[in-house]
């Protein structure tokens, strides 16, 4: 489940801390060179911005604590994100997609 570019350990550690504090599960994870993928199963008293808001501060302080250099000037992250629900697919599918992920070389 690890990723392949550079701290995506560190940023992996960080979406699992957030996770298991705010109770939801980060099924899978992968990422490339400018974006990652994660599969997250979330209760419904959750909403996907609580859920991102969270994931990107931590591992964002955490990514700069670690003395890596962040991407956007001052920021880990661009102020976007792309959340698509998928109610009825095939958990292994969804996971699979995200493994497959073309690698940065």
């Amino acid at each position: 489940m690890t990723c392949c570019f550079p701290s995506a350990n560190n940023i992996e550690k960080s979406f699992r801390e957030v996770a298991e504090k705010m109770n939801f599960q980060v099924l899978e994870f992968n990422g490339e060179d400018n974006h990652v993928h994660a599969l997250i199963e979330y209760p419904p008293k959750l909403s996907i911005s609580q859920i991102v808001n969270a994931l990107k501060g931590v591992s964002s302080r955490r990514y700069g604590q670690a003395g890596y250099k962040k991407p956007h000037k001052e920021a880990l992250w661009s102020p976007s994100y792309f959340a698509i629900s998928v109610g009825g697919a095939q958990l292994e599918i969804l996971k699979e997609y995200i493994k497959t992920q073309e690698k940065p070389s």
